[in-house]
């Protein structure tokens, strides 16, 4: 049993889908003395992050960073673009859409839910959390909306309390099908860094993402990028906003600055991360998570358990949600875990609560560290008495034994 003051030995195992574990190169930087934030030497640490972020959204529009969650950088997406009564749009896929409906309720915007309906044997009161966005439905739905309505159409990219990817490009390609004005909202969260994101390329009017996953930084940094036509909408928007409001904070970026006391230390750590993504590779860094995923799926099948995604195209480089059988609280199988191995793994959200829980794949992790999360989700699973149909940890062990990584390919030769 775990106690305040009583720490075991080793590094603790945060296996959860972020906040990931943060590199200790990342973490000195961060310790570095505070400096002037109106000073010169700031200006020039300001430049060169909003410059180095433009690289990892794929992005030629500004990016707007703020301190705060990632909660922070949906409202800004909102007050920046809608105004008082605008109907939106919103597609639940799982926990975190469904929170973002209910901030934009509680600005007063009049949200409407598209959501999956089809029965699901494995998850009967949350069929619609096993699925990614269908366009199609978005379609649907904006083709009766003859009177245009509807001013933005919101989505997740990677849910991160599903595992579930969707594909953002076939929503903009609805949108334009049927010729609709609604502006296209992308959170990226927990997408961005580890799973393909293209802000201009996909046609994303305002992306929203946050610091503490594919970033590797602790949570307090949320971003926006906005398109040139959110830029333009937001001239007329009429939700109240100040700190939010992206007009100022864009302008005083121009120089590296911001119009408020940015958190100094989380950029500083922030220019860290971006230099060890542009040293490894963006491309580098989404095959790396790939791989990991993928060993860890075949680590699930091979325990006999259902995959919270249902859809293998829309699988997710950053988490696996694994579904346990009838029976077994998943919330106590992890409380178990935690207390047996030092290891933290993610909840069961929402409706999902004690049905399911969810490893994390992502961020300052290598093979070892991932079969480390295996073998303590195997021991927990046979300690509560699940019977599995075989070994994950050897199956995944030979996945990463058959498919060396680019780094170790690179090294061997």
């Amino acid at each position: 049993m775990l106690t305040l003051g009583l720490h075991p030995t080793g590094r603790h195992f945060l296996q959860i889908p972020g906040p990931s574990p943060v590199p200790d190169r990342i973490l000195r930087a961060m310790s570095l003395p505070t400096i002037d934030h109106r000073g010169p030497e700031f200006g020039a640490l300001g430049l060169k992050v909003l410059l180095g972020l433009r690289g990892v959204f794929k992005t030629r529009q500004p990016v707007i960073v703020y301190p705060s969650s990632g909660t922070g950088a949906w409202e800004a997406a909102l007050v920046n673009t809608m105004s008082p009564g605008d109907h939106v749009l919103m597609y639940e896929t799982g926990y975190f859409a469904a929170l973002w409906t209910k901030l934009a309720t509680r600005l007063g915007l009049s949200a409407e839910v598209i959501e999956w309906t089809d029965a699901d044997e494995q998850l009967p009161n949350a069929p619609g959390w096993r699925q990614g966005v269908r366009a199609d439905l978005i379609e649907e739905r904006l083709r009766k909306d003859i009177e245009r309505r509807i001013k933005a159409v919101c989505v997740v990219h990677n849910e991160t309390s599903t595992g579930v990817t969707s594909n953002i490009a076939a929503v903009r390609k609805a949108i334009d099908a049927c010729g609709h004005p609604a502006l296209l909202m992308v959170d990226t969260v927990s997408g961005l860094a580890i799973a393909d994101y293209r802000h201009d390329e996909w046609g994303v009017d305002v992306t929203i993402s946050g610091s503490q996953k594919g970033l590797m930084l602790p949570p307090g940094i949320g971003f926006n990028v906005a398109s040139p036509r959110a830029l333009e909408v937001s001239k007329s928007a009429r939700l109240p906003r100040s700190y939010w409001a992206w007009d100022e904070i864009i302008e005083t970026n121009k120089s590296g600055y911001w119009p408020y006391t940015p958190n100094t230390n989380l950029l500083y750590g922030l220019s860290e991360a971006l230099e060890m993504l542009q040293a490894e590779g963006l491309e580098n860094v989404f095959a790396r998570h790939g791989r990991w995923a993928a060993g860890v799926r075949d680590a699930v099948n091979s325990w006999g358990l259902p995959i919270q995604c249902a859809d293998r195209a829309l699988y997710s480089p950053v988490l696996t949600g694994v579904i346990t059988p009838a029976g077994i609280d998943a919330d106590a199988l992890r409380k178990l875990i935690l207390e047996r191995f030092d290891m933290s793994l993610g909840a069961g959200l929402g409706k999902l609560k004690g049905r399911m829980f969810r490893i994390g794949h992502l961020g300052n992790s290598n093979d070892l560290t991932i079969l480390a999360a295996l073998a303590g989700c195997e021991m927990g699973l046979k300690l509560a008495g699940v019977n599995l149909a075989g070994s994950g940890v050897e199956t995944a062990m030979q996945f990463f034994a058959a498919h060396p990584s680019q780094i170790s390919q690179a090294k061997s030769v």
